[in-house]
């Protein structure tokens, strides 16, 4: 949503989203099951992302 200031400036909305990644690895029987344990060793944080997992940085302006 735009807004407008006093001085008559226009006022944008940036989205900043940083990308962080890892690789783990996972003992399954299947993609699937892979994915889950994945995603509850994450939620459990046995797996935990550090500011040097960092990929890339991106600007979205909404109007």
């Amino acid at each position: 949503m735009m807004k407008i200031d006093k001085k008559l400036k226009r006022v944008f909305q940036i989205e900043i989203v940083e990308t962080l990644s890892n690789i783990v690895e996972v003992g399954a029987e299947n993609e699937q099951e892979s994915l889950l344990k994945a995603q509850h060793m994450y939620r459990n944080e046995e797996v935990v992302l550090y500011p040097d997992d960092f990929i890339d940085t991106k600007f979205n302006i909404f109007e």
